[in-house]
């Protein structure tokens, strides 16, 4: 058949043209070879192990990508100004009970009344609270950006004797290795850079020192991730491993909490799901280098407009998150049932 027959003179071509590569062949001719477009590859530049610059930490404000409209300086400021009138009575029974804080407080390892303890982040003084149960007041530093938190710290009478400044959590007022113990809860979800905060945390303890990191833990449930996603930060629980391994922490743990009614606390997500710890090995600044801070505190951070718009959506996301701890109150009252984090 002719296409048989192409096909095998094409054959006996292509092993002519093989046996002949290099050199001359008697009785043959040159063969013309196409000529094909030559295509440029360019050589993608290798990814530094080292410290990433302080954009590539930073959780961007483009709404197109996970937008977590409240996880940035000027909106969380604005956003508790309004909650601290109900924190303590509305927030705290349902995300962060006494039991929880005792449990979570338990590997920051507070066992002797004259270490030195800051609390970044401690907002209205809750769990200052549990931390003068153990320390005497006079040693305890209580830290946030919050005016409005703050004043309700400084009602408390057992409080009393605690220095309360008001401070940025990714830029602390204090000289390197002050602190015997840090701790930080529920403040984490809004830093726009967690891994400098985290940087921050270890640069105040001294050597041997305990940090100590109460926060979020992202959820599984596609729904309560939506949401959680809109509204602030809910790290994962490698994130926190390795943003502590990353700052120069040794002896990383993380310990799940939650209250004993709420189911899911993975699968739905918990404003405080986990204490993470960390111990300082040496003296002196985090082997991190990072570079200029993204936000500043006490300063606008974006047109009016965008913060608006962020406020109102984040703060409707998070109501999500008040819902969720009064339903999983309800269904163990009627449905009890023991469960693991």
């Amino acid at each position: 058949l002719p296409v048989r027959r192409i096909t095998r003179d094409f054959a006996k071509m292509m092993l002519r043209q093989r046996m002949c590569a290099g050199s001359a062949c008697a009785g043959s001719r040159p063969m013309l070879r196409p000529v094909l477009p030559v295509r440029r590859i360019t050589r993608q530049p290798v990814q530094q192990r080292g410290p990433a610059p302080a954009s590539a930490q930073t959780y961007s404000r483009d709404v197109s990508a996970t937008p977590r409209l409240i996880q940035h300086k000027t909106e969380a400021f604005w956003f508790y100004r309004f909650l601290s009138i109900v924190y303590d009575s509305i927030v705290n029974p349902g995300h962060w009970t006494e039991d929880m804080r005792t449990d979570a407080l338990e590997p920051a390892k507070l066992d002797n009344p004259n270490l030195k303890v800051v609390d970044v982040g401690g907002g209205t003084g809750f769990c200052t609270l549990g931390i003068v149960k153990a320390i005497s007041p006079e040693n305890v530093t209580l830290i946030d950006q919050s005016p409005h938190q703050l004043e309700k710290a400084r009602a408390k009478k057992a409080l009393q004797g605690v220095t309360i400044l008001e401070g940025d959590a990714e830029d602390l007022p204090f000289p390197t290795d002050s602190f015997d113990r840090y701790v930080s809860a529920g403040s984490i979800e809004y830093w726009p850079e967690p891994q400098r905060g985290i940087r921050e945390a270890y640069r105040v303890i001294k050597e041997g020192g305990v940090a100590c990191m109460i926060g979020p833990v992202y959820p599984t449930f596609w729904l309560s991730r939506m949401f959680a996603d809109v509204w602030m930060l809910f790290p994962k629980e490698e994130e926190y491993i390795e943003w502590f391994t990353k700052a120069g922490f040794t002896d990383v743990k993380i310990k799940r909490i939650g209250p004993s009614w709420y189911r899911g606390v993975r699968r739905h997500g918990l404003i405080m799901g986990c204490s993470v710890t960390g111990v300082k090995p040496k003296a002196g600044d985090s082997p991190l280098v990072m570079g200029p801070k993204a936000e500043v505190s006490g300063t606008m951070n974006t047109n009016p407009i965008s913060f608006a718009f962020r406020m109102l959506l984040g703060t409707l996301a998070g109501f999500y998150y008040f819902v969720v701890p009064v339903y999983m109150y309800l269904k163990n009252l009627v449905w009890p049932k023991n469960w693991e984090m």
